[in-house]
């Protein structure tokens, strides 16, 4: 009897024994699998950011609207959830009113570039600060802000210029020369090349190209962790 009672002793030992072992190994993979899934996290993040920061960009369109290729931008814009910056030409924005109200209501910046696309640095004082203000006015009366943002054309600027009109001037870190390549993946190439953390990146929504060469641009930089932001948000005073 004594001998019996022993036996079933042992038994119960091996088999206290052999669940511990298999809880174990349950518990060891459960713990393996969770630092893979920790490690591919980590690893995607890393990769979209190393330094663990968010990077931002200011995409920028000079010379619109455009009656044809601004509305395929706005939609290829508002499909990705990107906001961009607008400076446009006065003279443009006649008979593409109903483009500018959209550029308001998907909520990018609009400034201005000036009336006729002039070098205001060539322009007298007073012809220069028309040629913005006019501008500004047709802008203000379609969206019912006043402009605060201005890109001068060409990127000339002057302290007469600066005294005289109201509005602060946007420049840019990166040139795409679109107008000059007219070519969609030597744009793209030529900004990613470049293109780094607080750029403004100069594009134009006159040309097909340029319009194609921006959204590529803007799902390349997506994928490398880029949040896109309009000027106001990345320009301190």
């Amino acid at each position: 009897m004594v001998k019996m009672d022993l036996r079933k002793q042992i038994k119960l030992f091996y088999f206290i024994v052999a669940f511990d072992l298999m809880l174990l190994a349950a518990i060891a993979a459960a713990v393996g699998r969770s630092s893979v899934r920790e490690n591919d996290y980590l690893k995607t993040s890393l990769e979209k950011d190393p330094h663990g920061f968010s990077k931002t960009v200011a995409l920028t369109f000079d010379d619109g609207p455009n009656r044809k290729y601004t509305e395929r931008l706005l939609d290829g814009l508002r499909s990705r959830g990107i906001k961009a910056s607008f400076f446009l030409v006065g003279e443009c924005i006649h008979g593409n009113e109903e483009l500018v109200r959209k550029m308001k209501a998907d909520g990018h910046l609009i400034g201005v570039h000036c009336m006729e696309h002039k070098d205001l640095t060539r322009e007298e004082t007073g012809k220069a600060r028309r040629q913005i203000m006019e501008a500004a006015a047709l802008i203000e009366g379609l969206t019912g802000e006043r402009p605060e943002y201005v890109r001068p054309p060409f990127g000339k600027w002057s302290e007469d210029l600066e005294e005289y009109i109201p509005f602060k001037p946007v420049f840019w870190s990166v040139d795409s020369i679109d107008w000059k390549l007219r070519n969609e993946t030597q744009i793209v190439n030529r900004v990613m090349k470049s293109v780094g953390d607080g750029d403004i990146i100069l594009l134009h929504d006159e040309f097909s190209e340029s319009v194609s060469a921006a959204l590529r641009i803007i799902d390349n930089l997506l994928a490398k962790g880029y949040t896109f932001v309009t000027i106001d948000e990345l320009m301190i005073d």
